[in-house]
């Protein structure tokens, strides 16, 4: 009996799935992980409590398969996130910078005059979302030794410390996300790595998605595992359920709200939306246009921990059923800035259309219609740099198994709404 497992690094948790043969869960574990917000608009996280957090759910779910085979390892991560760490120690230098984190935003508009030669070159918008000025804020902070110093986003941060310390590599979805990856050749763009002044030698290497990662340390996780994926959670989610066929839809509604379309073999740009690799293997390289909505899941934690006005996330489904409309009231969740399609990193959030009538009730149905709101935005975009309707939106995150956001997104958009057993 086989197995195959899966590393999945969220952005609050980290799971471990082994699949069976048929693709049943065998054994899962999670564990979830510490938020930090230092000041405001910035986000980090404990990289070594990333570590342990994927060691631990790794090692629960390796106890429970003595009677299968394990054939390989696959990662799909949080995406953009920052870790930098010394080579010889194999500790970080300073938290990871988490890809909703908003203070490189002066370090962008250093470098506005170059934003058309990075959009042509990468695909992406000048943005502290992706992962080169991170890379730039830790390196002008910290002034590290180059000779023993590594960066990396997530997936090459674990992949370090899975082979202990042997193996400093990543593959195209992710490099995808720094600013520093050419969309056409695959590789570190030389002008763009001066441009931001990083050097190469500090970044992993650049491999295709499936690809021949190396091998967990015995002494580390107890066994030599192959490793022969890393792909991004967002890309890895949408190929397993849409496909790289041109024109297939899907979004995720996590954390953030992740919004792909595929475009096929080509790296086709739009000036409003971003272009990324969806996967990439020896032979051929799938390209998909994103939109990137920074808050979604997000705001219903939001108003469970900041303001009490819920419980439990689940508790939003029942009060939207029972709450026929918002009464004119809406929200515009830009609590970490705004991302696809109107790439305003200092916007912040509103809520609208209050009145003496209204309730929390109110508030948060205006709160799960704005997600349906942000997303509607994105796949307009997409069917006009399509030219055409697309058809299906396939879904998952944790915020699809809302059955409210589900039919009311799927009323405004007038499409069919697919959601996958395994959200």
């Amino acid at each position: 009996m086989n197995v195959v497992i899966s590393l999945d690094l969220g952005t609050t948790g980290n799971r471990t799935i082994a699949w069976g043969e048929n693709g049943e869960i065998v054994a899962q574990s999670y564990s979830k992980f510490t938020q930090f917000y230092p000041n405001p608009s910035w986000v980090e996280h404990d990289a070594e409590e990333i570590w342990q957090t994927c060691i631990k759910t790794l090692k629960d779910v390796l106890a429970k398969l003595s009677k299968y085979t394990i054939c390989s390892i696959g990662i799909t991560n949080q995406r953009e996130t920052v870790v930098m760490w010394d080579k010889h120690t194999g500790k970080p230098l300073y938290n990871a910078i988490v890809w909703q984190c908003r203070r490189t935003q002066d370090l962008c508009n250093q470098y506005k005059t170059e934003e058309k030669t990075i959009k042509s070159k990468t695909g992406l918008s000048l943005d502290p979302y992706f992962s080169a000025t991170k890379i730039k804020w830790l390196l002008d902070k910290l002034n590290p030794n180059l000779d023993t110093t590594k960066v990396g986003t997530i997936d090459s941060w674990i992949l370090y410390k899975l082979t202990n310390g042997l193996v400093h590599k990543t593959d195209a979805t992710n490099a995808s996300r720094t600013l520093l990856m050419n969309l056409n050749t695959l590789n570190y763009d030389t002008d763009l790595c001066s441009l931001f002044n990083i050097p190469t030698h500090i970044l992993p290497e650049i491999h295709p998605s499936i690809y021949d990662f190396g091998e967990t340390d015995s002494k580390i996780v107890g066994s030599k595992i192959p490793i022969t994926a890393i792909i991004g959670d967002q890309q890895a989610s949408f190929f397993a359920q849409a496909g790289a066929k041109s024109g297939t839809l899907k979004n995720t509604y996590g954390t953030g709200s992740f919004l792909m379309a595929g475009i096929g073999e080509s790296a086709k740009l739009d000036p409003n939306l971003i272009t990324t690799v969806a996967l990439s293997t020896k032979t051929k390289t799938y390209y998909a246009y994103e939109g990137s909505i920074f808050i979604a899941g997000a705001a219903i934690n939001w108003l469970r921990d900041n303001l009490g006005l819920i419980s439990q996330a689940s508790q939003t489904n029942t009060i939207n059923e029972q709450c026929s409309s918002t009464e004119g009231v809406y929200f515009v969740p830009a609590l970490a800035g705004l991302g696809s399609p109107y790439w305003a990193p200092d916007a912040k959030g509103i809520i609208t259309g209050l009145t003496q009538k209204s309730t929390h009730h109110h508030i948060i149905r205006a709160t799960i219609e704005s997600l349906a709101y942000q997303s509607y935005d994105v796949i307009s975009l997409f069917e006009k740099s399509f030219k055409s309707s697309l058809k299906d939106l396939w879904v998952d995150g944790g915020v699809s198994n809302n059955p409210f956001l589900l039919q009311f997104q799927a009323d405004i958009l007038q499409k069919n709404v697919i959601k996958t057993n395994q959200a």
